[in-house]
């Protein structure tokens, strides 16, 4: 579990987050979504350390992140997994090399252990036999595979995904949504995951909060969304006529 207690985040004269204060669940796909610009990246940055809040608190199962020693500080960046937005794979690197990357900056293991443990992961994310190809070789939803692959190298206790659905055709997002959910509940993760795709809310979202101008808005599961009438989460929600007619489908199937 991961939680967040007043946090606040200014970049010169821009308020950027306000007193933000919310719990992200273990074993659950937990969900920040919210328009462009409205602090959701900012948010995920403050939590694992890229950026000091001016206030608040980030506590991982209850250690105090900003108030650790620099030592106490990577063994909690040890326990983290992370999906950047672009994949963001080193080029220059082979899939396996690319996955035992954070094995070779964190721990001691023997290359031939990394490259047992990287097969695995592979294999997990449904990726075998391109362990010798480099990521300009493989599609956007298979660099995103391997994205997924090395972020559970060191089996993480926290898992954060960017935009994990960017730039991927809509069957490929549903494929890594369901991967995402299924680790997490594999490896019992406290998940946390930043978009702005309303079908991935709807498919995966156990927990979702809504970010509104800086601020926690909303929060509550996918039925709970459905069933709001808070005029800023219904206008980002429901902007698109797809996401309308989803909406008046299932109220008139619970009604």
């Amino acid at each position: 579990m991961i939680e967040v207690v007043g946090l606040s985040k200014r970049f010169g004269e821009q308020q950027v987050l306000r007193g933000i204060g919310a719990t992200f669940e273990k074993g659950v796909v937990n969900q920040v979504i919210g328009r462009s610009g409205s602090g959701k990246s900012v948010l995920a940055k403050c939590i694992v350390g890229l950026h000091t809040p001016e206030e608040g608190r980030v506590l991982y199962d209850g250690r105090p992140f900003f108030e650790m020693t620099l030592e106490e500080k990577r063994t909690i960046r040890q326990e983290i997994g992370m999906l950047f937005q672009s994949s963001a794979l080193f080029d220059s690197m082979t899939v396996e090399d690319n996955v035992m990357f954070p094995m070779r900056m964190f721990t001691s293991m023997a290359l031939e252990a990394m490259r047992e443990r990287a097969r695995v992961c592979l294999e997990r994310v449904d990726i075998i036999g391109k362990e010798k190809l480099f990521p300009a070789e493989l599609s956007g939803g298979m660099q995103k595979r391997v994205g997924i692959a090395r972020a559970i190298a060191l089996t993480p206790k926290y898992l954060f995904c960017d935009e994990p659905n960017s730039g991927l055709d809509p069957q490929t997002a549903i494929l890594i949504d369901e991967l995402i959910k299924e680790l997490t509940e594999e490896y019992g993760t406290t998940t946390i995951v930043i978009t702005h795709d309303m079908n991935s809310v709807m498919e995966t979202g156990q927990n979702i909060m809504f970010i509104h101008d800086g601020q926690k808005w909303w929060q509550g599961d996918r039925q709970q969304l459905l069933d709001s009438s808070d005029q800023e989460l219904n206008d980002f929600v429901f902007a698109s006529d797809l996401m309308r007619q989803a909406r008046r489908a299932i109220t008139g199937r619970v009604q």
